[in-house]
């Protein structure tokens, strides 16, 4: 099927991240250029977060071959994480950024069905090339399970856009209005194919992400619904930082907005750490992008002061689940973190 007239009509929604997961999918890293001089020393702290969560899900992981799949298995045996609840596909992949490259899972309200959405993928506006493996991944996890497959025909990455669940979704204008991802295509435009593709109503956007995200400005790194009408949004105290007025802006502009309720957004803000450099770079560090299993939500740490303050207040946005924190100082060298690396597919 390559097009779908209307998942609205056909109730067809994006559920929000914290609604019951079947499985979390990634792609198991191996592409040194992503992690240049540091690739062997992201896989214990990788490892740990797919042991968390197998404590309240199956982990489906993207591999290349059988070689990968065993390197996978040792790595994971040395954190003692539960193999029984790991499934490992044969499909390559070029890089391990799954939130981006993975399916789109929907549900249908009514039949409880599941279909995938397959967006372009073009690594962030043609940044990285190769990345035929990935655009792919999604059709070929639709085939083996016997999903439905659509595909929009536009570049849409799963780390531009988050979702309340309710019929809205979150997203930057930085991202998804850059002319690197749909040059023909307007704001308006953009808007329709969000609401026809993922089932939403309302589409809100905020302008640009933190400094040294090569994305383009997700808003995974910077403002995350937790509830229908609650979201986390990062702000920096530093007033000399280069973030401070970009974030500033963002929450000005959280401050402005209405839900399809007509309700503001309960706003919590959440600290920025302490900056990251390594080799003279600005890394994209940030709490905000945690991940929201079914057991736990775990959340990236950076080595400094506000780490213990930020799972704190993710705790209590979540105190159904335990919020788990993982070192992710070497993990952010790679421009990215738990969030960025998986995909939930959701329950039905």
């Amino acid at each position: 099927m390559d097009y779908l007239p209307s998942t609205i009509d056909l109730k067809f929604h994006f559920p929000a991240e914290w609604a019951p997961h079947t499985a979390t999918w990634l792609s198991w890293p191996h592409k040194e250029a992503s992690w240049p001089g540091k690739l062997d020393m992201i896989y214990s702290k990788y490892a740990e977060f797919i042991k968390v969560l197998t404590q309240g899900e199956i982990v489906r992981i993207n591999v290349a071959d059988e070689q990968m799949a065993t390197f996978a298995k040792q790595q994971l045996q040395a954190v003692g994480a539960d193999l029984s609840k790991v499934e490992f596909f044969e499909f390559p992949t070029n890089d391990a950024w799954c939130r981006d490259h993975g399916p789109a899972f929907l549900v249908n309200y009514d039949t409880k069905e599941k279909a995938i959405v397959d967006w372009g993928y073009n690594a962030w506006g043609d940044k990285y090339p190769p990345y035929d493996l990935d655009d792919v991944i999604p059709t070929k996890i639709g085939k083996h399970f016997n999903l439905p497959v659509y595909h929009p025909g536009i570049v849409m990455e799963g780390g531009s856009v988050d979702f309340n669940g309710a019929g809205t979704v979150l997203t930057t204008t930085a991202c998804l209005l850059n002319k690197n991802r749909n040059p023909n295509l307007n704001q308006k435009q953009i808007e329709e194919y969000l609401q026809k593709y993922y089932g939403v109503e309302q589409v809100l956007w905020l302008g640009d992400g933190i400094i040294g995200d090569d994305t383009d400005g997700h808003i995974d790194d910077i403002t995350r619904f937790v509830n229908t009408d609650t979201v986390v949004t990062v702000v920096e105290e530093n007033k000399q930082d280069e973030n401070y007025h970009i974030l500033q802006e963002n929450l000005a502009t959280l401050k402005t907005m209405r839900l399809l309720n007509d309700k503001q957004l309960n706003i919590i803000e959440l600290p920025m750490p302490d900056p990251v450099i390594y080799d003279g770079q600005r890394l994209p560090a940030s709490y905000a992008n945690f991940y929201i299993g079914n057991a736990a939500v775990v959340v990236p740490t950076y080595r400094c002061k506000n780490d213990d303050k930020a799972l704190e207040i993710l705790q209590g946005c979540f105190p159904e689940r335990k919020v788990v924190g993982i070192d992710s100082t070497d993990i952010i060298w790679g421009l990215g973190s738990f969030h960025c690396l998986s995909q939930q597919e959701p329950e039905v």
